[in-house]
């Protein structure tokens, strides 16, 4: 079930469990500082999904972001953060490729998708679509620091984020950024190059003490739209035996589906303008056993 919200009782964040009050040996003034900032800024957000793949071309973003939008649709508070650093997808499956952002102060205000959903992404920086991202690991990580702790977030009931592909610099900033506190949905399609990819980040998940919520297997067979038969494109099973075989949930199948591509492109929402498609239907099916689950924030 979904865990209880803490931000009544952490308006101010004076507890010890949502703001440190000692530094550590070694930390500089401003280190102490970003620390407590992020510790209260994680104190108001009940459940941290990871989204990540230890292979390229999975669609992991479009999972992120259709996984994002579905909770809101289910009247959960959601934030959807994008630390693909390098190329950034969320602004554009969104739909809110052109918007501002704006400042409170020293801090960010995400960019508001509907009443329940706000984005935050690097591509929102950009002084255009063409400008690339030349950073080193150090760079992706403060900017990912200033992601969790300097964007107003406010009380969120799930915060989704977007990692890149494999287990480099993001993929460990997030995990010790927000540790124990995060559980991973991990992203696959079935066939057996995506699998040997993504078994390295189920080792990875549990290396860095990162807690598994299940394997989704992406891009699960084609209906023809003629005759209604499954087309194994990718072969078929792959993520489930992957789940079986590290011993972690399996969240279900997202088969192909063009509503997919062509709402991607345009930046329309598939759960909104494709609710009766075969991947939107799939995809809520995902959120329900996600809402459901007893391990969602990683806490047992």
């Amino acid at each position: 079930m979904l865990k209880n919200n803490k931000s009544s009782d952490c308006n101010h964040c004076e507890s010890t469990t949502c703001s440190s009050k000692e530094r550590r040996p070694n930390e500089s003034e401003e280190q102490f500082a970003q620390r407590q900032a992020l510790d209260r800024n994680m104190c108001q957000i009940d459940n941290k999904l990871l989204v990540l793949s230890g292979k390229g071309g999975v669609g992991k973003s479009t999972v992120a972001a259709n996984l994002a939008i579905a909770l809101s649709q289910a009247g959960k508070r959601v934030g959807l953060l994008d630390i693909d650093i390098h190329g950034p997808s969320i602004p554009r499956l969104t739909g809110v490729k052109t918007g501002q952002i704006q400042m409170v102060g020293e801090e960010l205000l995400p960019v508001k998708v509907n009443d329940n959903l706000s984005v935050m992404s690097i591509g929102f920086m950009l002084p255009n679509d063409n400008a690339p991202v030349i950073w080193r690991g150090p760079r992706k990580h403060g900017v990912i620091q200033q992601f969790l702790s300097n964007v107003i977030w406010g009380p969120l009931d799930y915060l989704v984020v977007d990692a890149p592909p494999g287990t480099g610099d993001e993929p460990m900033s997030i995990a010790q950024l927000v540790g124990s506190e995060a559980g991973a949905i991990i992203v696959t399609t079935p066939q057996e190059l995506a699998i040997s990819d993504v078994r390295r980040c189920v080792t990875f998940c549990e290396q860095v003490s990162l807690s598994i919520v299940g394997i989704l297997e992406n891009m699960s067979g084609l209906l023809c739209p003629k005759c209604g038969e499954k087309i194994d494109l990718f072969k078929r099973g792959g993520g489930m035996a992957l789940a079986l075989e590290m011993g972690v949930p399996f969240l279900g199948q997202i088969p192909i589906d063009p509503e997919v591509v062509m709402t991607g492109d345009a930046g329309t929402p598939l759960l909104r303008d494709g609710p009766q498609s075969a991947a939107a239907k799939a995809f809520t099916k995902v959120v329900d056993t996600i809402i459901s689950g007893n391990k969602v924030s990683g806490k047992p």
